[in-house]
């Protein structure tokens, strides 16, 4: 992608990566990062900070799971590697 993705890019790949995926599988930042900015971490790496902010957003409108160490995490506080689900039917 040439331009830097947006806000709406960010969110349908993200939650095309994990209906693709299916509800019991996980897709890590780096996933959607990739599919939007390719191979080359010049191009994916400044995507992870906009990746964390898009996955906090939409677990807060329990659209994606944040999982660390596969429990589902506080979306305001939590630290390190993490993964994204979609969320278990209710």
């Amino acid at each position: 992608m040439s331009q830097k993705p947006t806000t709406e890019d960010l969110e349908t790949t993200m939650l095309a990566l994990l209906n693709e995926r299916g509800a019991e599988r996980t897709i890590g930042p780096m996933d959607v990062a990739r599919a939007l900015g390719g191979d080359h971490p010049d191009g994916w790496g400044p995507l992870m900070q906009p990746v964390r902010a898009t996955a906090v957003r939409l677990m807060k409108e329990g659209r994606v799971v944040i999982l660390r160490k596969g429990r589902p995490v506080d979306p305001d506080d939590f630290k390190g590697v993490y993964r994204l689900a979609l969320p278990s039917e209710p």
